[in-house]
């Protein structure tokens, strides 16, 4: 059997897949796993054994189309269901399986703050895509492989070792989803903790403001510094990770650490908690509630909408720093 996995973007969604790629691996007796997604996501995945042959576009499905077409899939699993993928489908002419996205839901909730989301996570709504397969949830983590030459050697870089420290991921592709400086700078503050910060390039100067505000504590910065593997491998050695809604996130819950998230603009009722079906205790969800305009937005803006980022400027700083140091001393 030959199945066809697309999902395009972005980071944690492309995590989010995984335990869904390994039980059709797991699963299905001989099957021959291909994924589809955009080009600048590939090594998201490209380490990962489940997956037999990668397709890449980087804005048009004709890019990959008749290559696709020569496959002949027995089924095609579309896990990101939009209007490209659906035209992808019926180009293709194989039996389609996706999920429920719900969209319209999702909508009435940042539109209406009604909220009628079943309270399942993504990733259980993925594998809704793939029950006509007989292919069921192993309840497993998601997972990120990283090869042995992105793995970072934290003892030579910053004098750091393994589960010594506690790794703070600063970014977010949206700024509403991000925590501010000023909150991060009162989180910090009540700790006495060595800090890594990861991030992007677009997170250096971010990063550099937060590390002048600390000059005599053990804050280190690999914003910009590292590819995405390499900074998942950070995240891998610390031994506990304060994230936003971010692909992070996702990935850090690969690792089984805990998670102490930070929600702006968004909300975990949209299914895209940290995934932890074993362990939920690992992680906790810090948010602001009660506010009359979250969510805002499904995925986020470059500025709070409303002027007062009340989502973020009144998140519970000590809360969250001592859920930190909890975290830290026991586990």
């Amino acid at each position: 059997m030959k199945i066809l996995v697309i999902r395009f973007s972005s980071i944690g969604d492309i995590v989010l897949t995984t335990p869904v790629l390994r039980a059709l691996k797991k699963q299905i007796p001989a099957v021959e796993l291909h994924f589809l997604t955009k080009a600048g996501f590939k090594t998201i995945v490209a380490n990962n054994p489940n997956i037999d042959r990668f397709f890449t576009i980087d804005s048009r499905i004709s890019e990959v189309l008749e290559e696709l077409k020569s496959e002949q899939y027995d089924y095609i699993i579309d896990l990101h269901k939009n209007a490209r993928t659906l035209a992808l489908r019926i180009k293709l002419g194989r039996p389609a399986y996706t999920f429920p996205k719900l969209n319209w839901e999702k909508l009435l909730l940042v539109k209406m703050k009604k909220n009628i989301l079943p309270r399942l996570h993504i990733v259980e709504r993925y594998f809704l895509a793939v029950e006509k397969l007989g292919v069921v949830n192993d309840n497993f983590p998601c997972e990120f492989y990283i090869s042995e030459q992105d793995e970072v050697n934290l003892q030579e870089k910053f004098g750091l070792q393994s589960k010594s420290f506690i790794t703070i991921a600063i970014g977010a592709q949206f700024a509403t989803k991000r925590t501010p400086l000023t909150k991060l700078k009162e989180i910090i503050e009540k700790m006495d903790l060595p800090i890594v910060l990861v991030g992007g390039p677009m997170d250096i100067s971010f990063a550099e403001s937060l590390l002048s505000m600390f000059p005599n504590q053990a804050i280190y910065s690999a914003c910009g510094t590292y590819n995405l593997a390499q900074s998942a491998s950070i995240v891998k050695q610390s031994k506990v990770v304060l994230t936003n809604d971010t692909g992070m996130m996702h990935i850090a819950s690969c690792f089984q650490l805990p998670i102490v998230s930070v929600w702006g603009n968004t909300v975990p009722a949209f299914g895209m908690y940290p995934y932890f079906p074993q362990h939920p205790e690992l992680f906790s969800l810090h948010e602001v509630t009660g506010l009359s305009c979250r969510p805002c937005s499904k995925i986020g803006y470059q500025k709070c909408p409303k002027g007062h980022f009340n989502c973020m400027n009144q998140q519970d700083s000590a809360a969250i720093s001592q859920e930190i140091k909890s975290r830290f001393e026991v586990s």
